[in-house]
């Protein structure tokens, strides 16, 4: 059974955030959006059901840190995983009051009624690496089309325009979704055959695209009519798919990734079956979700767009 975890990190480095400006102007005592008024500091509840997925964890600790540095209350809630888990975990931080909640990746559309309790409480909700919804200030991420299409073309630069290539994909995910419609558009544009688009699994990324590759291995093979390439939605299932071609001693098959996380990048730097990853730009996306946040709980600055999305850098053995 998936457990749901919680870690809290208060930082006191710096005076508190003089929050809700507003609420300290005119007639009204009222207080600026999802806030508690006075001169308590920021708070902001984080939750998402990726923790453990090298990226989202590196986006979280960016986003934690700037929080340190604007002397806020964070807390990180997460459903390990579990998708079922996310509407009770909004619908809980909702209940909190804080001044913000951030959906640390995941799909939006999973928490329709997470995002409806935080509306009625009056909690203004954004977004790192998640989806554009209503009930959503601001989501910030990627152009995850344009990480798809790098990657692809990085593959088909090593397998050619007749190259036969296996997909590790994971739906639930909009980021990965829109990667992976970007990555079969190149594809299909340059002729390339997808022989299949596999699921994996999360938790247990590594383990789950390293077996299923085995078995595509022993299914199709490499070579005439087999597998090419490999591409990964993220890095994680690009790793478990090298270990299960240097575990079946195949070296003609390369793959690629996304996220650009240092594991990846050391794969990369080895010259092995790992040959490239689009390297996201988390610090800047963490840095952009903070701001919208205080923008609005201080000043009451409203997000001047739904969705912000940044370019990411492919990263190569070259």
């Amino acid at each position: 059974m998936s457990t749901l975890s919680t870690r809290t990190l208060t930082f006191t480095g710096l005076a508190a955030v003089a929050a809700f400006g507003l609420a300290a102007c005119g007639d009204g005592g009222g207080e600026a959006a999802g806030g508690q008024g006075g001169d308590e500091s920021v708070t902001v509840t984080v939750v998402t059901p990726y923790l453990a997925n090298a990226a989202t964890g590196e986006a979280i600790d960016l986003f934690t840190a700037e929080g340190e540095e604007r002397g806020w209350t964070v807390s990180v809630v997460d459903t390990a995983g579990d998708m079922n888990r996310l509407n009770s975990a909004f619908q809980d931080a909702a209940a909190q009051q804080p001044d913000a909640i951030v959906l640390g990746t995941g799909d939006p559309a999973q928490i329709s009624l997470g995002l409806r309790a935080a509306g009625d409480a009056g909690v203004p909700v954004f977004a790192i690496d998640a989806g554009e919804d209503e009930g959503i200030a601001a989501n910030v991420t990627s152009d995850n089309t344009d990480l798809g299409e790098q990657s692809a073309q990085a593959l088909i630069d090593e397998v050619g325009a007749d190259g036969r290539v296996l997909m590790l994909t994971h739906d639930p995910h909009p980021g990965v979704r829109e990667r992976a419609e970007g990555a079969r558009a190149v594809f299909e544009e340059a002729g390339v055959e997808i022989l299949d688009q596999v699921h994996v699994e999360v938790p247990g990324p590594v383990d789950d695209a390293r077996t299923s590759v085995q078995d595509a291995l022993s299914a199709r093979g490499t070579g005439d009519d087999g597998i090419t390439g490999i591409w990964g939605g993220w890095d994680e299932p690009a790793l478990g798919a090298t270990q299960a071609l240097q575990a079946a001693n195949v070296d003609d098959v390369p793959v690629v990734g996304v996220d650009g996380q240092d594991f990846a990048v050391a794969e990369i730097e080895k010259g092995g079956p790992f040959v490239a990853t689009v390297k996201q730009d988390w610090p800047a996306i963490a840095a952009e979700v903070a701001s919208l946040i205080e923008a609005l709980v201080e000043d009451g600055v409203e997000p001047e767009q739904r969705q912000y999305e940044l370019p990411g850098t492919l990263i190569t053995q070259e």
